[in-house]
């Protein structure tokens, strides 16, 4: 655990605003990312989406009173529902607008739009503050080093940080991307597993040199003043996934497609949520990733040829920072309907101290890989940021938005782009899936627990507590499974992490107990004697869920029957 006085710092970072010197942080320079500017053009972007969405119900007087009517009923049942200090601030006003808006002149109802969206905006739209970049860019490495390894600190300070290094891993055409950001718009679309990720990915994007970028936080995530300090100033935007009104979402929209259309280098998690189950996302709903189309048509329209490009990335941990409410979730069937979770385990700050000490112990405990970005159309990219043909010939992406040679806007076409490239995603996450050594022992470990209990169904298996695998029948399967799975990655089908590429069975299995000890409630295994104890199913399914494809590939003829019902589960989790 944390020596006690670094546990009282951290303590009081998480529980107390911060201010930021005025002294510190660079001035922007021209070639800085478009980021920089944020902040002098803030008040322009919001006039600007409050100027575009009150355009589209120009005209429409009947569908514009039905929008003002569902958005003061929608917000009514939220607020009404909450209780709480921003319902008796706000719930009146909505209120006194569904009974006034049926009388309102047509003029009063627009009026009352712009109003209602530059409200709306206002609280959506965030923050940059370069003095913060350059804060952040001095202190993270040291703070997360001070979590994950307090004692570390000061040969680290040394070293220059290497130890994150090895910790936290970053693949893929790196190289690419840094000159893809010069030329065009990148759009990272990454898998979602934890709340950790827009921590990882921002560290990694600054290690690496990559542009930082601007991204849709939950709203409910900036409760936390440490975490609310750096995502407001660093790019965050606040998405208040409460809100059902229509309007809401076509003001969130509107801004999302803005940004782009400037050149602001973005951020969206295709899959909306976290996995609740473990599984990599293959259904995606693209929303507000999908402006990402409709910002390259407008911009095309309007003569402005900047390319944007699709990043497929996946975010592969070793070990789960909620994995348990996770997987707890998702088997109870809220997954379906709790769309926010606010009771996780990231909102416990003991928690994040005892995950990151058992981060310490790890190596490779992630790997962020990013996947060959693509173009609106699905398209790849070469290396000079040119859209190819799948003959590989080079194509103008601009030819998809015209009509009789002209650029146009078609919000039906684009829908239809959109989701073609939700299946081009899906396809690449495939492809860029690391498999860690934690998941490879999960896997092996419930197959055979699937194995010991063919009469049961998925949620009856669930409660088995206690079921043993001999040690070396373990380390002789994960032996086996790894070999295949390397063969897996030099046919370029999956990649494998780097303790499954260097280690032994025996080194494997004794990490991934480790990895488990001493974090979770209850360990996903644990070693007795010559056996190997089987202690939480649910973290077992959700660690195993990542070699769901694989299960068939990866069995043996004594173990094909249990590989067939893990298959299955891809469907149901």
């Amino acid at each position: 655990m944390l020596a006690a006085p670094m546990r009282s710092l951290m303590f009081r970072l998480l529980s107390q605003p911060l201010r930021l010197p005025a002294f510190l942080g660079p001035a922007p320079r021209p070639d800085d990312p478009q980021i920089f500017r944020f902040n002098s053009e803030r008040g322009t972007i919001i006039s600007d989406v409050v100027r575009r969405v009150a355009q589209h119900y120009a005209g429409q007087p009947d569908r514009l009173l039905y929008l003002l009517n569902e958005a003061g009923n929608a917000e009514v049942r939220r607020l009404a529902s909450q209780g709480d200090l921003e319902a008796s601030d706000a719930l009146g006003a909505w209120r006194r607008l569904i009974k006034r808006v049926g009388k309102m002149s047509e003029e009063e109802r627009r009026a009352e739009l712009r109003e209602i969206v530059a409200r709306m905006t206002g609280d959506i739209a965030g923050n940059f503050d370069v003095r913060v970049y350059g804060l952040a860019t001095k202190i993270i490495p040291g703070l997360l080093t001070a979590i994950m390894s307090p004692g570390d600190l000061p040969r680290q300070l040394l070293s220059g940080f290497r130890a994150l290094d090895e910790r936290i891993i970053a693949e893929g055409p790196i190289d690419k991307l840094r000159r893809l950001a010069k030329v065009g718009t990148l759009v990272l679309v990454p898998t979602h597993s934890s709340n950790l990720d827009s921590v990882a990915l921002g560290y990694v994007l600054m290690r690496e040199q990559l542009p930082p970028v601007v991204y849709g936080a939950g709203k409910n995530l900036f409760s936390n003043p440490l975490l609310s300090f750096f995502m407001h100033n660093l790019g965050a935007y606040r998405v208040d996934r409460r809100i059902s009104a229509q309007l809401y979402k076509e003001t969130l929209k509107t801004y999302s497609c803005m940004m782009i259309e400037r050149g602001y280098h973005s951020l969206f998690f295709p899959g909306g949520t976290r996995s609740r189950s473990g599984l990599v996302e293959r259904r995606l709903k693209l929303g507000l990733a999908g402006t990402g189309v409709e910002a390259f048509a407008r911009n095309q329209a309007r003569g402005i040829s900047r390319p944007v490009y699709f990043v497929p990335a996946t975010l592969n941990y070793a070990l789960v920072l909620e994995a348990e409410t996770l997987i707890d979730d998702h088997l109870k069937g809220a997954g379906q309907s709790r769309y926010i979770i606010d009771d996780d385990e990231s909102g416990q700050a003991e928690r994040w101290f005892r995950f990151f000490t058992k981060l310490s112990q790890l190596r490779s405990a992630m790997v962020l890989r990013f996947g060959e970005p693509l173009d609106p159309f699905c398209n790849p990219i070469d290396d000079e940021g040119r859209s190819l043909s799948p003959s590989g010939r080079t194509v103008d992406p601009a030819s998809y938005v015209k009509f009789r040679g002209v650029a146009t806007v078609d919000a039906a076409r684009d829908a239809g782009y959109t989701r073609e490239l939700g299946d081009a995603i899906a396809r690449e996450y495939q492809r860029s899936t690391v498999i860690l050594w934690t998941q490879l022992v999960a896997h092996i470990l419930y197959r055979q627990l699937v194995a010991q209990t063919p009469e049961l169904d998925l949620f009856g298996r669930q409660r088995v507590r206690g079921a043993t695998m001999p040690r070396s029948q373990l380390e002789a399967e994960v032996g086996e499974a790894r070999d295949r799975l390397l063969a897996f990655a030099a046919a370029g089908l999956v990649h494998v992490g780097p303790v499954l590429q260097s280690q032994s069975p025996e080194k494997i299995v004794a990490e991934a107990l480790t990895a488990w000890s001493g974090y979770h409630t209850r360990p996903a295994a644990s070693a007795k004697g010559g056996d190997i104890v089987i202690e939480d199913p649910n973290l077992l399914l959700f660690y195993q869920n990542r070699l769901v494809p694989f299960a068939e590939e990866l069995a043996t003829p004594e173990t094909l029957t249990a590989a067939r019902t893990i298959a299955a589960l891809g469907g149901r989790t």
